[in-house]
């Protein structure tokens, strides 16, 4: 099965209306109670400012100039999770350090006023400038420069954080954040993802965060070093011993899961398309696998969404303002299955889609996107 994307190359559109709200199906409507915490999803990290080149032959070599054929900048680093998870309709709540800088103002006005995100527990640091990603996207890979000085140590995640159905952690190596223990002693769901280990120990046990967390989603090659395991699959349910349910990216392949509570697993294979930029794929992924977890749908729902919205996103420039939302799966689900010889399997692997986005759902809306310049002035 094949996705494709028909507002790629399109003029990037810009939100008219700030008190408009971007998510047009919430996917947590039959789930809601008035004794419901205030948000679904609680994240915290850092904001960067991310300027992205695409279109480039190759690999800028030294010593030459290199011309990109695309660029775009928009909010990057955690703003890239904060962004999809509530382009898919889910309360978002971010805590984040900002720079003090019209970098700073930017990212903040796009995620407040364009995208609906809680900003309550961000703060914008006096006299600390945003730090910034160069991302140069060429033969489907990236390669990011980046420039950034550690926000002082107060900022800006709070001890307690707010209530939340869900917290997504981005675990590190050899050190813990207190933050994430207290939101699981508060019933938080946490749903971790992780770096490269550059110490090289590849240790679960410096993982410490690990023990609170009810999921975890590395990339294949991660989960391979961190269990000693030869095949992703089986580092899948290596992992299980640590954490209830594994999620392990393949890349190209899809992914595969194994959840420990229940003796379930499921994989689920990669949708092919055309990437533009691949720039915050893993991002959305985990943004897609959280909203079908808390919806309470199957696993194998919930890899298949996870890795359609990864699809989609990378169709665009940008991590964050690629997110897709409601309106473009309703799209695509439509678009696929008009496709003569379509795989009768590969569509009743998406079927679940078609009580989700149901036909008056599927307006467009004005949104942004990834633009080149910082600053042109908004259509009156």
């Amino acid at each position: 099965m094949t996705a494709s994307n028909a507002s790629a190359g399109e003029e990037p559109e810009h939100l008219t209306d700030p008190q408009h709200s971007p998510a047009q199906v919430d996917p947590l409507a039959v789930l809601r109670a008035p004794d419901d915490p205030p948000w679904d999803v609680y994240l915290t990290g850092t904001v960067f400012l991310d300027i992205i080149f695409t279109g480039l032959d190759s690999a800028p070599v030294r010593g030459t100039e290199s011309w990109a054929r695309g660029m775009g900048s928009s909010p990057g680093g955690v703003a890239n999770m904060a962004t999809a998870l509530a382009r898919l309709g889910l309360k978002t709540s971010l805590a984040a350090a900002f720079g003090d800088d019209h970098y700073g103002d930017y990212c903040w006005d796009v995620l407040a006023q364009g995208e609906g995100i809680d900003l309550s527990p961000s703060r914008t640091v006096p006299g600390w400038h945003s730090p910034v990603t160069v991302s140069m996207a060429y033969e489907g890979e990236r390669t990011m420069v980046s420039h950034g000085h550690e926000p002082p140590p107060e900022e800006p995640a709070p001890d307690c954080p707010p209530r939340a159905r869900a917290a997504v952690a981005s675990l590190t190596p050899g050190k813990s954040a207190p933050w994430v223990a207290q939101a699981a002693s508060e019933g938080t769901r946490i749903f971790a993802d992780v770096g490269w280990d550059d110490t090289g120990a590849w240790d679960l046990a410096g993982l410490a965060d690990l023990a609170h967390c009810e999921a975890f989603l590395p990339n294949a090659e991660e989960a391979k070093r961190y269990t000693g395991a030869d095949c992703p699959r089986a580092a899948a349910h290596a992992l299980t011993e640590f954490v209830p349910l594994a999620v392990v990216t393949l890349g190209a392949e899809g992914a595969y899961a194994v959840d420990r509570r229940t003796g379930e697993a499921a994989e689920v294979p990669a949708i092919a398309v055309e990437a533009l930029d691949p720039t915050g794929a893993g991002d959305v992924f985990v943004a897609g696998f959280v909203t079908g977890t808390l919806a309470g749908w199957p696993l194998a729902d919930r890899l298949a969404f996870a890795g359609l919205t990864a699809a989609l996103s990378v169709q665009e420039f940008g991590g964050s303002l690629s997110a897709p939302g409601w309106s473009e799966v309703g799209a695509w689900w439509r678009r696929v299955q008009s496709v003569e010889g379509q795989d009768p399997a590969a569509l009743r692997r998406y079927a679940f889609l078609e009580h989700l986005v149901p036909e008056e759902h599927l307006r467009p809306w004005p949104r942004r996107r990834a633009v080149p310049t910082i600053g042109f002035r908004r259509p009156a």
